[in-house]
């Protein structure tokens, strides 16, 4: 086949590359209403017709999309004047920057005709009328809303200019300048649209243009690019292997690419995320980082660019602010910016609102300036002010109480600070009370309700101990044989456990007549009277077995130390001077356990595990008085063996021994309705093997 370089497009031809197109356009026919040019970038851009005509036009979708560009008056700035989305806009970026090995090639009458590419667009939808939309839909916001709440009533007013002088430009400014991002921009924005005429594929103008893509003239001396000796042809078709480096698309500066993130140390990884998100709870960013990332090297790391908020990490204003940069709004240096940030991060810590007019009347910073460090943490709300943009996250705070100590001594250290540079006042320390406590629900659990008891009760112990001492002078005079010294109480020891007895300290120092906190032993109940009367006995043994029955008719299955936590909370829900409070040792709390149809779960724990011996001690309702007292009793024999057991084993187990062919859906809806007593003993093992 004849081979022919033709010259006359030289220069001058373009390939566009076009995106699959939709059902209602054809390229071959479509109407292009204009097109334009960008010569020294190469740049196109196309607008095209869309036929709404077409059955596969949603036409209720293009009114909607027209509706929201233009809105519902109709001009000449207007994008769609027909009221309906009718029309494309196409925008080119260039598909490669080397095209000089590229060329368009017609066949001929068995000759091939070659003709060099100029350029290689690639064309793609255009979706600026989008920024249209969003933008008359900001403004419909602003108009509704009447500016940014009552905060701004005075802000419009006052703007705070700051006067610059510019100085000479040395050449290194200069170059920067040329080179800067920016500088690039300006110029391709400079540079002037070239309109063009667009002639159809049938246009008498196209067929004589298209006769260009032959060779005008077929002597050789005008294809002397052709002739070539055959070790040059061999050449040209197998080149000698050169090593090239393609150079990588560059990302925006905005856009992050988790595959990149993860091949950096993990310091800057999280220092990345940080920067970009600037508010995470702890959860997020350990999902972020990806499985097998060791949790306590992330808390290590998290502390150097963040600070704790209210149990979510919020970056350190020096990461966002570096030294010697300044405010992009008002020009003040990054070290007041940091300070201010601070203070409302502070802020934040004290209470889940703050209002943008104190915060900027305490730092003397831009509004603007403000409004940025509120929006990377806060919600704007009307007429209330900015609420923190997450959560209490009550986990994290529960999980690593060691962190938050830390970071709350590094926030005191901070307010200090603080005081010093804003002479701040009470009003500005103080969180309103009312704020605080719609802020967040405070939930009090048992053993904060113990804490709370054992305050209760150092508050009142002096009163208590002048009724203890008047009552002890009464009955050294009605009683005298019933005489004895405070200090020869003694504290009872418990005779058959190595262990040590049940902790009622709690409640010392309160009394009514007995001395609480003494633990009696097996034969004996004495009190501050030498003896309880016979009736008072019988009323604390019907009130601790009241309590035990009751307690494991809701559990089935506990430990000592549960039942001893539980039994403390009981404790601290009865009033002061209870019967209850004459000293319940461990062995009356077993012996009660026993008498009330529990029987003690010898289960065999491993010999390596940690826990203490009340945890390993496991009492369980044998008889509860229902259908499934017998698998239950069987159920409890198979973890008296073995703390591990597979469900086929007890399917198995328990057709035996019941003589019910039990299949797996029978065992799932037996283990789930009636054997609470068995899932409370898996999850009591496995507690304490962990």
């Amino acid at each position: 086949i004849d081979v022919f370089l033709a010259r006359s497009l030289l220069e001058k031809l373009y390939l566009f590359q076009y995106p699959i197109r939709p059902a209602s356009m054809t390229y071959d026919d479509v109407t292009h209403l204009s097109a334009k040019i960008k010569p020294k970038q190469q740049k196109v851009e196309l607008e095209m017709a869309i036929d709404t005509l077409n059955p596969n036009y949603c036409r209720s979708k293009g009114e909607q999309i027209a509706l929201n560009v233009d809105g519902t008056c109709t001009d000449e700035t207007s994008t769609y004047s027909s009221k309906l989305m009718d029309k494309q806009t196409f925008c080119s970026s260039q598909a490669a920057s080397n095209v000089s090995r590229y060329a368009a090639a017609v066949y001929k009458k068995g000759e091939l005709h070659l003709t060099p590419l100029h350029g290689i667009l690639q064309l793609r939808p255009s979706f600026t009328y989008l920024d249209k939309a969003d933008a008359k839909h900001r403004e419909r916001e602003a108009a509704n809303e009447g500016g940014d709440s009552s905060q701004d009533e005075a802000e419009d007013d006052v703007k705070q200019i700051t006067v610059r002088f510019s100085r000479p430009e040395t050449e290194q400014a200069r170059q920067r300048r040329v080179q800067s991002y920016e500088f690039l921009q300006k110029r391709q924005a400079e540079e002037h649209w070239v309109h063009l005429h667009y002639y159809g594929l049938k246009d008498s103008r196209s067929e004589h243009e298209r006769q260009y893509l032959f060779s005008q003239g077929h002597g050789l001396a005008e294809n002397t690019e052709l002739i070539k000796s055959p070790s040059e042809y061999l050449m040209m078709l197998m080149p000698p292997s050169v090593e090239e480096e393609n150079d990588k698309p560059m990302a925006p500066s905005n856009v992050l690419s988790m595959a990149q993130l993860r091949t950096l140390p993990l310091a800057d990884q999280i220092k990345i995320l940080m920067k970009n998100v600037k508010v995470m709870p702890f959860a997020n960013l350990m999902s972020l980082l990806g499985s097998g990332t060791d949790s306590t090297a992330v808390l290590r790391c998290i502390q150097q660019v963040a600070m704790l908020v209210q149990g979510n990490w919020v970056v350190k204003s020096d990461v966002l602010y570096p030294k010697d940069t300044s405010s992009p709004h008002s020009g003040v240096p990054a070290e007041v910016l940091c300070r201010g940030r601070d203070f409302v991060m502070w802020k934040f810590t004290q209470d889940r609102w703050v209002v943008r007019k104190e915060v900027a009347a305490v730092t003397k910073l831009c509004p603007e300036d403000v409004k940025d460090f509120l929006e990377h943490m806060s919600v704007a709300r009307i007429n209330k002010g900015w609420e923190f943009m997450l959560p209490y996250d009550e986990d994290f705070v529960k999980k690593h109480p060691d962190i938050v100590q830390r970071q709350h001594m590094l926030w005191m250290g901070i307010q200090a600070k603080l005081e010093k540079v804003y002479n701040l006042l009470k009003e500005h320390l103080t969180p309103k009370k009312q704020e605080a406590q719609s802020a967040h629900p405070l939930l009090v659990s048992g053993e904060q309700r113990v804490n709370m008891a054992k305050a209760k009760v150092k508050q009142n112990y002096g009163q208590l101990e002048k009724e203890f001492q008047k009552q002890k002078a009464e009955m050294k005079s009605n009683d005298t044989s019933a005489k004895m010294d405070v200090s020869n109480i003694r504290i009872k020891e418990e005779p058959v456990s190595d262990e040590e007895p049940m902790d009622t300290s709690v409640y010392e120092g309160m009394n009514n007549g007995i001395a609480n906190g003494l633990h009696a032993e097996e034969d004996s109940m004495d009190s501050l009277n030498g003896h309880l009367p016979g009736g008072c006995v019988d009323r604390v043994a019907q009130e601790l077995k009241a309590f035990v029955s009751s307690t494991f008719k809701k559990q089935f299955v506990l430990t000592l130390s549960e039942l001893k936590r539980l039994f403390n909370l009981h404790l601290a829900s009865l009033p002061p001077g209870h019967m209850l409070f004459s000293g319940i040792s461990d062995k009356m709390l077993q012996d009660m356990v026993l008498d009330t149809g529990c029987k003690q779960i010898l289960v065999p724990f491993p010999p390596q595990t940690a826990a203490s011996p009340d945890e390993l001690k496991v009492y369980a309702l044998w008889e509860a008085g229902d259908t499934y007292d017998q698998h239950r009793q069987v159920l409890l024999e198979i973890f008296s063996k073995n703390y591990r057991v597979r469900r086929n084993v007890i399917q198995n187990q328990l057709s035996q021994e019941c003589g019910e062919d039990l299949n797996k859906q029978e065992v799932d809806r037996v283990l789930k309705v009636s054997f609470c007593s068995i899932v409370g003993l898996i999850h009591l093992i496995s507690k304490i093997l962990m």
